[in-house]
């Protein structure tokens, strides 16, 4: 509440689209995982941006307990494809036309693997059927999955508390911005 009540003059700034510039979506999707020390429950998030400006972003606990990093990044990234449909069926009722697949950023190489290549990976079997809805956009072409280093990954704000400095980097990065 107290970082609520002191960024009332804060907010974010749609700029207009200037002429020639490409309409992209773009998301940077990240966990950490077994965050919190009584449960072990993993906190995922994800912000997406039109072009360089933010539209979508959540941060939550899951409901499960994941058994190693890369699943937990998984999860977050299916989690983030199901959004990026969802935005991608929104843009299209909106008549905005997006000029390249939707670019999911992840940390995580062996997720991103898995991902792409699911007979890989036999000690995945435990992860739930629901999350491999990733690997189907994947595989249909309309979600690019690539590496993005953990140290300049956007989604971290959203994931756990952060020194101040790195904290008012990412979120000036995202685009927060005093509007008074």
């Amino acid at each position: 509440m107290r970082y609520a009540q002191g960024t009332t003059k804060s907010g974010i700034l749609l700029p207009k689209k200037k002429q020639g510039e490409d309409m992209k979506l773009t998301t940077y999707s990240y966990a950490d995982w077994c965050d919190d020390k009584f449960d072990r429950r993993s906190i995922v998030g994800y912000i997406f941006f039109l072009g360089t400006t933010p539209i979508s972003w959540s941060s939550r606990k899951e409901s499960m307990v994941a058994l190693s990093s890369y699943e937990v990044e998984y999860v977050a990234a299916c989690e983030a494809s199901c959004q990026a449909v969802w935005l991608c069926s929104l843009m299209r009722e909106l008549e905005v036309e997006l000029n390249e697949k939707v670019k999911l950023l992840v940390d995580n190489k062996s997720s991103i693997n898995l991902a792409y290549h699911p007979a890989s990976h036999g000690r995945s079997k435990h992860i739930e059927t629901k999350f491999h809805y990733i690997r189907e956009e994947v595989n249909k072409g309309s979600l690019e999955v690539e590496y993005y280093s953990s140290e300049k990954q956007l989604a971290d704000v959203f994931t756990k508390p952060l020194k101040r400095e790195c904290f008012s980097q990412l979120r000036q990065l995202i685009g927060v911005r005093s509007v008074s």
